[in-house]
């Protein structure tokens, strides 16, 4: 799957992801771990990642600072080396005074796993300037601009929107996977795409949604507060899309979890690669999401891992219960 045009993301609020393996997690014991890695992480980068690793161009804007931000640009370095050719990872980076957090997860041999998420350091008015200049910058001939995870303290609510503004006058799309405040101001921006899992849909509408119909309606409603488009990631219930036609609803098969850290992020690479419209788009996130989940920390998967002919593809209607709630 390959492409010419370029998707932008934009991670306000990257971090070194570092991930720890061990057989079992015990409170307040001393635990062997059985591996360790780091990654480039932080939503935007992720879904970079998950799209140069399938052939697509991708280029990662976010600011970068301190100690383990330059070790999060030696990672990105790295990626890029390793994807010379006709499809490369490119990235953007904004320098900031500020360090760049790290996060830590845990991640036990059943597949539960514990994430540490610190929060990101405050960015000053002209790194926000800036991260937006460098945006703009890549915005003539991409294919989308995707604005990813949370903001760091201090940073302005309507960040994603003014960044749907810049892009919109660009003729460029826009996707969003956030929450809250920020959320609810790209939606007024009318952005083309957003991507909340339950948790993040339940609390944008908010109300409980237990059941599949519920998750259809209250994307409906969220449509009519600005978004085209809506796809809410389900965890181990797979994905929903609400568009302009019917809802459908992609189920994964079976996997043995290692990690869903990141998985959220590889669905929707997958769906913008996919054309970012169709059922057919629906189950190919499906099925990079549902490979992410086999791999460790925040590893995306390639082509040989991805399997869309076991993801199954129907209407989603009926009273059916959502039994997990996800995260990712």
């Amino acid at each position: 799957m390959k492409t010419g045009r370029t998707i932008v993301t934009v991670t306000p609020n990257p971090s070194l992801d570092r991930t720890v393996e061990v057989g079992r997690l015990i409170p307040g014991a001393v635990i062997r771990a059985t591996a360790m890695r780091e990654d480039p992480g932080g939503k935007g980068v992720n879904v970079a990642r998950a799209l140069t690793a399938n052939g697509v161009r991708a280029c990662a804007v976010l600011p970068l600072g301190g100690r383990d931000g330059r070790l999060l640009a030696d990672l990105l370095d790295d990626l890029v080396a390793d994807l010379v050719g006709d499809v490369g990872l490119r990235y953007r980076a904004v320098p900031v005074d500020t360090a760049t957090r790290s996060n830590v997860t845990v991640s036990e041999a059943d597949g539960t796993v514990t994430k540490l998420n610190v929060p990101g350091a405050p960015l000053t008015p002209h790194a926000i300037a800036e991260l937006i200049d460098a945006a703009v910058a890549e915005l003539p001939g991409a294919a989308w601009l995707v604005g990813c995870g949370s903001l760091p303290a201090g940073t302005p609510d309507d960040l994603y929107a003014a960044l749907a503004e810049r892009a919109h006058a660009a003729g460029v799309p826009v996707a969003v996977d956030t929450s809250g405040a920020p959320l609810i101001h790209a939606l007024a921006a009318g952005v083309e795409l957003i991507k909340p899992n339950l948790a993040e849909l339940a609390e944008l509408v908010d109300a409980p949604l237990a059941t599949l119909d519920e998750v259809v309606a209250a994307a409906h409603e969220v449509r009519r507060r600005g978004a085209h488009a809506v796809v809410v990631s389900l965890g181990a219930n797979g994905a929903v899309l609400v568009g302009e036609g019917e809802p459908w609803l992609a189920v994964p098969p079976p996997v043995i979890a290692r990690s869903d850290v990141g998985a959220g992020d590889t669905l929707l690479a997958g769906f913008l690669a996919a054309g970012a419209s169709s059922p057919d788009a629906l189950r190919t996130a499906v099925a990079w999401g549902a490979a992410a989940v086999s791999l460790p920390g925040t590893e995306v998967p390639g082509p040989e891992q991805i399997d869309a002919s076991r993801v199954v593809l129907r209407r989603a209607a009926g009273a059916q219960v959502l039994v997990q709630q996800p995260t990712a």
